[in-house]
C-alpha cells in the first residue's frame, strides 16, 4: 500500500477547514487532494482529535505485525505436521 504524502496533524489540520465551513472542493484543490481522498479521511478519521488519530495508527501497525507472525507460526506448524507425516 502505497505511503501517505500527507501526516496525522495535517489529515487532523485539513478536516477541520471542512468543519469549519470551507466548502470541499476549495479544500482540495488548496491541499492536492482528491475528493475522493477527502471523503475517505473523513469516513475513517472524522470527529477523532489528533490523539486518537495517533493511537489508531499504532494500533493498526500493532496489529499488522500481529498478522505476520500468526502466519508466521501458522506456516511452521503445518510444516511440522508434514515432516510428521512423512516420518511416520
Amino acid at each position: 500500500m502505497r505511503k501517505s504524502t500527507h501526516s496525522e496533524p495535517q489529515i487532523f489540520a485539513i478536516l477541520q477547514e471542512a468543519e469549519a465551513g470551507v466548502k470541499v472542493p476549495e479544500i482540495c484543490r488548496k491541499h492536492n487532494i482528491s475528493e475522493q481522498t477527502f471523503y475517505r479521511w473523513k469516513a475513517k478519521f472524522g470527529g477523532m482529535t489528533l490523539s486518537d488519530m495517533k493511537r489508531l495508527k499504532e494500533l493498526e501497525i500493532e496489529n499488522n505485525k500481529l498478522k505476520r507472525l500468526i502466519g508466521q507460526y501458522a506456516f511452521e506448524l503445518e510444516a511440522m505436521k508434514e515432516l510428521l507425516k512423512k516420518n511416520f
